[in-house]
């Protein structure tokens, strides 16, 4: 008998953040739970570079550490992983894709928990755990930067109707955040990310999806590293996800985007 491990994903397929991982790595495919072992077999398949990535290990062989989690990564180059768990494969498959970013994101912890210690957590700290359980990146190929500002001053109708056409070609997102892939399961209005663009060169949507990954993580690693990103305030800005073309079938009626509960305008300050 074939497992249904993953009957819930693929009741999601036409949402596209997994018709994109599907391309990838053909979860669909699979007859049971890829786990810790399985993400190792994805990661000898799929990375170029295989030596920069730590390994994927059950979280129960690991042996007792008072170590936090960040700290377990670092110091043994192993992921802590729980079997049959989306979140954990999510958060895999991210590791997969944004190798470069989330070992930045890694010694970023470390470098805090250093300094400062475990608790309490710094700024940059709660804005690295909101960029990896929520984060969108945004890829604007250039020219488009304008798209940022509408985005920034919560103008919805304008970057969701007016200027739908351009997402998937002048505006491409990426899930980065593995707690936003888990509840895109099972979607609900009201789930929001945190964004961060990008710009990239004209022809980036052209480009094949390893390719995009790859200059993506690269150019956003730097990105963050030179700017120190996520050490200021409000680093990461509000996305309601289901408004973006390709995530739900609903947001093809316009009224759709009438809840202004969901999305919500720009606050001004008198």
């Amino acid at each position: 008998m074939i497992s249904t491990w993953h009957s819930l994903y693929l009741t999601q397929l036409s949402c596209l953040p997994f018709a994109q991982l599907d391309s990838l790595f053909s979860l669909s495919a699979y007859p049971n739970w890829l786990n810790a072992a399985g993400l190792n077999g994805l990661k000898t398949n799929f990375c170029a570079d295989i030596t920069a990535l730590p390994d994927f290990v059950c979280q129960s062989t690991l042996a007792d550490s008072n170590d936090y989690y960040e700290q377990i990564i670092f110091k043994q180059q192993q992921i802590p992983t729980r079997p049959d768990n989306w979140h954990d494969l999510f958060n895999g498959l991210i590791w997969l894709q944004f190798p470069r970013i989330k070992q930045l994101l890694n010694q970023l912890h470390i470098e805090d928990i250093t300094q400062h210690g475990l608790s309490p957590r710094t700024l940059r700290r709660n804005n690295l755990t909101h960029f990896d359980e929520c984060g969108v990146i945004l890829a604007v190929e250039e020219g488009q930067e304008f798209l940022f500002e509408l985005l920034r001053q919560h103008q919805w109708h304008e970057v969701f109707i007016e200027h739908k056409v351009l997402w998937g070609t002048s505006i491409v997102p990426f899930m980065f955040g593995h707690a936003n892939l888990e509840m895109l399961l099972q979607p609900f209005v009201g789930l929001t990310g945190k964004w961060l663009g990008i710009v990239v060169p004209k022809g980036f949507s052209d480009l094949a999806p390893k390719q995009q990954l790859s200059l993506l993580d690269t150019k956003l690693a730097e990105q963050i590293n030179q700017d120190d990103l996520f050490a200021q305030k409000k680093a990461l800005l509000p996305l309601p996800l289901l408004g973006i073309p390709g995530y739900c079938m609903e947001n093809q009626d316009v009224s759709y985007y009438q809840n202004t509960d969901y999305f919500r305008p720009k606050t001004r300050r008198v």
